[in-house]
């Protein structure tokens, strides 16, 4: 394997080509394990950015796509079908909130937002109305596209930069309220102030259900999303709730939105809808959204990806979705989310760590002062782990599969990592 020509030529996700991060060499995943060039195994805590949902190399996964490639790849999906399609959206539409009936599917979790926001202009454009405006929150994440990026916080997220170029749209402050502790009604008083104020100009409130991820890893009350609804609901603004970290099992729902009990207008998956193998998204919407978006000027949705509806793809997130049905994921979330629960707590006690939180398969150690990457990840190879912090969050979402020695030592690799003045910033 070339590393030389790795660290000169290739630029990794978020990394400087002036002073490259080390790269580790992986030859082979299985299970939960990472495989190393020299043979190293590494316990994945972060099933590949919260996709492998069931672990590498899974036998029904493979069997999916041997038997779909063998048949047919690809093929354009404007004025063609497949049954690779139906069948996946078939399943989504079971999975899904009732409400939602219409499936496009799309590329990665950035396009699922893009296309999510052009629904949601089209629908007003379709009613006769300009509303050019959405009402998102503090600390959200919603991708690296431009639209993406322009309801993700502009002041405290990776994208601050691209602030002044962006659509400038409507932030609320985020819920304080975390999902473990008492609820207070006052929560959401800066959002009903907010969306009072500006409600006639908001196409639709897009927002992480109960996770935020990227931009801070914050875990709130369920509450706060009832709320939310509700409002939405009062002022006659659409929800587009953006699961595409959280979707598909990931904090002990099937969806987020299910804490709370309420069905979004729109509805963004992505990540784990393959189970990790191959880039997949999809932006749902309710029956009304979609007939009212077409039956506007345009007489159609306005979007029409290339690798839209790929078979290949399509065939592997039927069966990640094929394995979900059997249930077992619901047993194996709750496994892990109670080794956080009683683990997570003791780490707690060490002056570098401000706060620890977790639900169902995700677990958080958020710290006083940043990590430094290149040692802290060095710190967690050494330690037999594969695990990605950022800033001040060293956080887990490993693959539901993970036992509790597999939890264990990533717990515990954390751990020795407070106690290496060398692994912060």
């Amino acid at each position: 394997m070339d590393l030389t020509f790795d660290r000169d030529h290739i630029w990794h996700p978020y990394t400087s080509t002036l002073a490259p991060l080390t790269c580790y060499p992986v030859t082979s995943a299985n299970g939960v394990y990472l495989e190393l060039k020299d043979g190293t195994q590494l316990i994945d805590g972060m099933s590949s950015w919260w996709s492998a949902i069931h672990g590498y190399n899974h036998p029904h996964l493979n069997n999916a796509a041997h038997s779909q490639i063998d048949k047919m790849s690809h093929v354009m999906f404007g004025g063609i079908t497949h049954d690779p399609a139906i069948n996946l959206c078939k399943k989504l539409l079971n999975f899904a909130p009732d409400n939602l009936e219409h499936v496009f599917l799309a590329d990665s979790g950035s396009v699922a937002v893009e296309v999510s926001l052009k629904m949601a202009l089209q629908y007003w454009h379709a009613r006769g109305e300009t509303r050019p405006k959405f009402l998102t929150l503090r600390d959200g994440y919603h991708g690296d596209t431009f639209a993406a990026m322009s309801v993700t916080d502009p002041n405290n997220s990776m994208h601050s930069l691209y602030k002044g170029f962006l659509p400038e749209h409507i932030f609320a402050p985020s819920p304080n309220i975390g999902f473990w502790q008492e609820w207070h009604e006052s929560d959401l008083d800066d959002f009903k102030r907010t969306i009072d104020a500006h409600h006639h100009e908001v196409a639709a409130v897009i927002l992480e259900p109960i996770v935020q991820g990227a931009g801070g890893m914050r875990i709130y009350h369920p509450n706060f999303l009832k709320g939310v609804r509700e409002l939405c609901d009062q002022y006659g603004v659409l929800l587009i709730l953006d699961e595409i970290a959280t979707g598909f099992g990931r904090t002990g729902k099937m969806f987020a939105c299910e804490h709370a009990d309420v069905q979004p207008d729109i509805l963004c998956v992505g990540k784990a809808l393959t189970g990790g193998y191959m880039t997949l998204s999809a932006t749902l919407a309710s029956k009304h959204v979609a007939d009212t978006v077409c039956g506007g000027e345009a007489g159609c949705f306005m979007h029409g990806p290339t690798f839209m509806g790929n078979p290949l793809a399509c065939s592997v997130a039927t069966a990640s979705m094929e394995l979900l049905e059997t249930g077992d994921w619901k047993h194996q979330t709750e496994q892990i989310e109670q080794i956080f629960a009683k683990l997570l707590p003791a780490l707690k006690q060490h002056e570098l760590v401000a706060d620890v939180r977790w639900l169902g398969a995700i677990g958080v150690v958020e710290t006083t002062k940043p990590v430094n990457m290149e040692a802290i990840q060095a710190h967690f190879v050494e330690q037999g782990v594969w695990i990605r912090p950022f800033g001040k969050l060293i956080y887990m979402m490993p693959p539901f599969i993970s036992n509790q020695e597999n939890i264990e030592q990533l717990i515990a690799a954390i751990q020795n990592a407070l106690q290496s003045s060398d692994c912060f910033s």
